[in-house]
């Protein structure tokens, strides 16, 4: 364990990670990247900026400027809820179907200002 880091292997999304970053967090951050890459194929599709915008609206007056992955995640296991409160308020069609994919891809955007991020 060189330099404090550790590899992990069988992934071709494996990455060299400090060992203070759990295997929670880095199980999240793949879930919200994967929701980033499947909202980005679907960008023609204004309803689905507008939910991203809604939540991340809300996940930024939640967790705030200032914040760590860890906090990040741990908003995350909380998040379904407000989530699902934040789009059905805007009445946004669709909506249902989409909750998992704009969440995931709203934390994936907002995890690039944690304090402790790298990518």
């Amino acid at each position: 364990m060189a330099g404090g880091r550790v590899l992990l292997g069988g992934s071709p999304r494996a990455r060299l990670l400090c060992s203070d970053v759990t295997a929670e967090v880095e199980s999240a951050r793949i879930e919200w990247e994967d929701a980033h890459r499947a909202l980005a194929e679907a960008t023609h599709d204004a309803s689905l900026r507008h939910q991203l915008e809604a939540v991340s609206n809300e996940l930024r007056r939640r967790v705030g400027g200032t914040f760590t992955l860890r906090e990040l995640v741990d908003e995350y296991a909380r998040a379904d809820a407000w989530v699902r409160a934040a789009l059905a308020e805007d009445a946004m069609p669709g909506w249902p179907r989409t909750l998992s994919l704009v969440e995931g891809a709203a934390f994936h955007l907002y995890s690039r200002g944690a304090v402790d991020y790298a990518p």
